[in-house]
C-alpha cells in the first residue's frame, strides 16, 4: 500500500477505537434513563450491563473463528453492521417502551463491538512499519479515551431530560399524563441512536471499499508445549482478576449518576458531566501510569492502585456529601492501567497458547454482566452508597494477582478497554 492509502486505512481503524469507546460509555447514561422511562428497580436497570457484557463472553471465541475463516476485514465490516443494526433497533424499542427490546438491541451492539475489538489491535499494528506499530496502537487508544470523555457529555445533553419526578408528583398525575411523560422520556434515545447507526454504517461502507492488508497468522510450532491451557496458573489467576476488574469498572461507572444523585443531591445532567470528567481522569491516568512504569514495575503499580481504590471506595461508602463524589473520580483515575496490565501479565510466557489465552482474558470481560446485577440487588436491599462495597471487594483478587507477579519487571501494554 502507498503511504496515503496507509494513512487513510490507519484513520479508519482509529475511528473504530472511538466508536466502541463511545458505545460502551453510553451505558452509564442509559441505566438511569431507562430506569426512569421503563420504571425499573436498580437490579433490573443493571441488566443493561448484563445484556451488553454477556455478548463479550459468548461472542469472543466465535468472533475469532469468524475472522480466522473470512479475514479481519470481513470481521470488522460484519461487526460494524451488527453495531449499526443494534443502534437502529433503539427506535422501535423506544416506541414500544419494552425493556426487553432495549436489551436485545444492546446485545446486538455489543456482539458487533466484540468483533471490532478482536480485530482492531492486530490491524492497527499491521498498517505500516512494524517498528512504529506500538505508537499507532497507543495513538488509536487515545481516541478510545476521548470517546469515553465525550459519550457522557453527549448522552447528558441529548438523552437525559433532567426531569426526575418525586413519588408525590407522579401520584398527582393522571394515568394518561404519566404515560405521556414516560413515552417522552423513552423517545429521547431515538434520534441519537439513529445518528450513531448512520455514522457506523458510513464507516462500514468506507471499510468495505478500502484496501486493507491481509494479516497472516503464524502456525504453531510442533515442538511447543501441548499441556492444557488451564494448567497455566498465572493465566487462570489473570482471567479471574480481569473478570473482577471489569465487573468493578462497570459497576463504578454505570451507577455513578445514581450515586451522586442520592449521596450528593446532584441532578442527572450535572452528574453526567461529572462522569465525563471522571472518565477524562481515566484517560489521563493511563498516560500517567505508563510514565510511572518507567520507575515502578507494572505488578507493583497494579498492587498500589488496587489498595488505593479499596481505600477510596471505603470513603465513598462511609463518607458524606461532595467528598464521596471526588473519591469516585479518583477511583476512575487509578483504574486506568488495570485492564492492559492484567491482560499483559496474564498472557506472558504462553508461547503457542497465547492466542487461546488472549481469548480467555477477553471472555473475562463477561464480569461486566455479573457484578452490576449483584450491585443493583444490594442497592435495592440497602442503599446505592452501600452497594459500592461490591466493587471495593472486586479489587481484592486484583491485588492478589499483582502480588503473585511481583517478580515480573516489565510488560508491554497492548490491550485497551
Amino acid at each position: 500500500m502507498s503511504k496515503p492509502d496507509t494513512r487513510f486505512a490507519v484513520a479508519l481503524i482509529t475511528v473504530l477505537f472511538f466508536l466502541w469507546g463511545f458505545a460502551v460509555n453510553l451505558n452509564p447514561i442509559l441505566i438511569p434513563h431507562l430506569k426512569k422511562a421503563c420504571q425499573l428497580s436498580d437490579v433490573q436497570s443493571a441488566l443493561i450491563d448484563s445484556a451488553f457484557y454477556i455478548a463479550y463472553f459468548l461472542m469472543a471465541l466465535p468472533a475469532g473463528l469468524f475472522m480466522k475463516r473470512y479475514g479481519y476485514k470481513a470481521g470488522i465490516t460484519f461487526g460494524l453492521l451488527l453495531f449499526a443494526g443494534g443502534a437502529c433497533l433503539f427506535y422501535p424499542a423506544a416506541d414500544a417502551r419494552q425493556f426487553i427490546f432495549f436489551l436485545v438491541a444492546l446485545f446486538i451492539i455489543a456482539s458487533g463491538l466484540t468483533l471490532l475489538e478482536t480485530a482492531a489491535n492486530p490491524y492497527i499494528t499491521a498498517l505500516g512499519d512494524a517498528e512504529t506499530g506500538t505508537q499507532r496502537l497507543n495513538f488509536a487508544q487515545s481516541f478510545n479515551g476521548l470517546a469515553a470523555f465525550l459519550a457522557p457529555l453527549a448522552g447528558g445533553k441529548f438523552i437525559l431530560s433532567g426531569k426526575n419526578l418525586s413519588t408525590t408528583e407522579q401520584q398527582a398525575m393522571g394515568p394518561e399524563q404519566f404515560e405521556a411523560y414516560l413515552k417522552a422520556e423513552a423517545s429521547s434515545v431515538q434520534i441519537p441512536f439513529l445518528v450513531i447507526g448512520g455514522v457506523v454504517l458510513l464507516v462500514a461502507l468506507l471499510i468495505s471499499r478500502t484496501k486493507l492488508p491481509v494479516i497472516k497468522e503464524q502456525e504453531d510450532s510442533p515442538t511447543t508445549s501441548q499441556g492444557s491451557i488451564l494448567s497455566e496458573k498465572n493465566l487462570v489467576l489473570g482471567v479471574i482478576a480481569q473478570f473482577f476488574y471489569v465487573g468493578a469498572q462497570v459497576c463504578i461507572s454505570s451507577f455513578f449518576i445514581r450515586f451522586v444523585g442520592q449521596v450528593a443531591d446532584i441532578g442527572e445532567k450535572e452528574a453526567a458531566e461529572l462522569l465525563s470528567f471522571a472518565l477524562l481522569g481515566f484517560m489521563v491516568g493511563r498516560f500517567f501510569g505508563t510514565f510511572l512504569m518507567k520507575y515502578i514495575t507494572p505488578p507493583h503499580l497494579l498492587a498500589i492502585y488496587s489498595l488505593l481504590n479499596i481505600g477510596l471506595l471505603a470513603i465513598a461508602v462511609f463518607g458524606h456529601g461532595q467528598l464521596t463524589v471526588y473519591t469516585l473520580v479518583g477511583v476512575e483515575f487509578f483504574m486506568s492501567i488495570m485492564f492492559p496490565t492484567i491482560f499483559s501479565l496474564s498472557i506472558r510466557g504462553l508461547g503457542s497458547k497465547t492466542k487461546l489465552g488472549s481469548s480467555m482474558v477477553i471472555m473475562a470481560i463477561g464480569g461486566g454482566a455479573v457484578f452490576p446485577v449483584i450491585m443493583g440487588r444490594v442497592s435495592d436491599l440497602t442503599t446505592m452508597q452501600m452497594a459500592y462495597l461490591v466493587p471495593a471487594i472486586c479489587f481484592l483478587p486484583i491485588l492478589y494477582f499483582a502480588i503473585k507477579n511481583f517478580s515480573v519487571k516489565n510488560v508491554t501494554l497492548t490491550a485497551s478497554h
